[in-house]
């Protein structure tokens, strides 16, 4: 039976470069920006409609509605970026 051939490894290893430790995870201010993006969204939106257009600003009347919710979907925007 024919003998199989011996694989021989290289003298030499390179040696491994060091590497900087890289912080991994989300910046300090995303969480409470995004929690505050939340609450204050759902505020503006309770606040109109408690106060029926008196609050938070009378002169916008329906656009308060497109601010409290644009304030909800910038804390969604910001959840995604959340690690």
């Amino acid at each position: 039976m024919p003998r199989s051939r011996i694989r021989r490894r290289f003298a030499f290893t390179p040696p491994k470069r060091e590497t900087k430790a890289v912080r991994v995870g989300s910046p300090r201010w995303l969480v409470p920006l995004m929690i505050a993006c939340f609450v204050l969204g759902l505020l503006w939106v309770v606040v109109y409609y408690v106060t029926q257009t008196e609050y938070p600003v009378g002169a916008w009347g329906l656009w308060n509605m497109a601010v409290g919710f644009g304030l909800i979907i910038v804390g969604f925007a910001l959840s995604t970026r959340w690690k």
